[in-house]
């Protein structure tokens, strides 16, 4: 009796093991045109996944229809809290009480993926970062986004805060259509902050031909992340990649998707990003095995050393639900005073795309090992 329990300890155990091991490989992509939104490529783009840092998109997005609607102006300043300046890395460092400009504070999202300069913009919006989370979700369902839930304005660890890489495909699309005036923002190389010249992390940015910039993520539950777009002889396209198992691999899969589709190497679908059927969303895979067990708010999403920790089991849960709009909105607390100033004008340097360096496209080996949980993974 005791020989066959312990057979079938064995068994089930390796069969976990097995389940686990199979989601360190996969990752989830799609590419469309940006003129029409007809998908040219995609794979496991209807999955659910942990946006990561690819948050800010939505941030920005609402910022964006804030200025729109004259609620605030480039050169108001919105003053960082105690909640703001507490955010872990990435950030910028504001301290309690110090003043940004949105404009800064929309640069520091784009070239840092500064957490605290993110919250300083959904409380100076929202009253608090809960507030603005509504609002954001709520924004989301509105474009079609409808397997995207949103429980804070930075993309750190929270096992509710889900997309696909549809929707963001979506999200980046009608960011370019509704705000150009603003899209632009998103090719910056560089940001001037304090007399410091901070550079930023997208590195597909600053070495595509034609790149026109968007965002980068990581957290050890979504992997390594990126939207980009970019242009070469009139046409415009726009990917995602959600799950690259290091920073390397993800600019590799969209250098190599965004090669083909320019080369009309992909056999098209029929589908457009706006109609595809998304209702087999699953549960998001935990990608890489740099978390614990133990819940933590520490977290990084780009640019420091330290991995992320946050459950390795996630619970499940029903789609349907996160498809709802939150009901329930926490109280707002009193909104961050906003002043007009007109501070000196902050430039971006704005550099020449260097040629890419055709790389050789090397077959992604969807059996990743797990690596250590004590290594440090390289952020970049």
């Amino acid at each position: 009796m005791k020989t066959a329990k312990k057979i079938i300890y064995i068994l089930i155990s390796t069969w976990l093991l097995l389940i686990t091991q199979s989601c360190y490989g996969q990752h989830a992509e799609i590419i469309i045109n940006a003129e029409n939104g007809n998908v040219i490529h995609e794979e496991n783009a209807t999955h659910s996944w942990f946006p990561a840092s690819l948050t800010k998109v939505m941030t920005l997005y609402v910022t964006f229809e804030a200025l729109r609607a004259n609620q605030i102006h480039l050169h108001d300043t919105l003053q960082t809290s105690v909640h703001a300046a507490k955010q872990p890395i990435s950030k910028l460092g504001l301290r309690t009480g110090e003043s940004i400009t949105v404009r800064d504070a929309i640069l520091a999202l784009i070239t840092r993926s500064a957490n605290d300069a993110a919250v300083v913009l959904a409380e100076g919006l929202g009253g608090t970062e809960d507030n603005f989370a509504v609002k954001m979700t709520e924004t989301a369902h509105a474009l079609g986004m409808y397997n995207t839930h949103f429980m804070n304005a930075t993309g750190l660890p929270n096992q509710w805060q889900v997309t696909t890489a549809r929707d963001l495909a979506l999200l980046a699309w009608k960011t370019q259509t509704n705000f150009p005036e603003y899209y632009p923002y998103f090719a910056a190389h560089n940001f001037l902050f304090k007399g410091r010249e901070l550079r930023a992390i997208n590195k597909f940015t600053a070495t595509y031909p034609g790149a026109e910039g968007m965002k980068t993520g990581f957290t050890c539950g979504s992997g390594y992340n990126l939207i980009s777009s970019a242009s070469q002889n009139g046409r415009r396209l726009i990917g995602v990649v959600l799950g690259g198992t290091t920073s390397p691999q993800r600019y590799q899969l969209m250098i190599t998707m965004m090669n083909n589709a320019f080369a009309n190497k992909f056999i098209s679908a029929g589908l457009n990003v706006t109609t595809m059927p998304s209702t087999e969303v699953g549960t998001p895979p935990f990608q890489l095995g740099c978390g614990s067990f133990t819940p933590s708010t520490y977290a990084s999403n780009e640019s420091a050393m330290a991995p992320v920790f946050i459950p390795r089991h996630i619970h499940k849960h029903q789609h349907k639900h996160i498809a709802r709009p939150v009901t329930h909105i926490t109280k707002a607390t009193k909104t961050a005073k906003i002043t007009s100033r007109h501070p000196k004008v902050v430039k971006t340097v704005e550099k020449k795309i260097k040629p890419a360096v055709k790389s050789k496209v090397s077959k992604i080996n969807k059996a990743v090992a797990k690596p250590k949980a004590t290594k440090k993974l390289h952020h970049s």
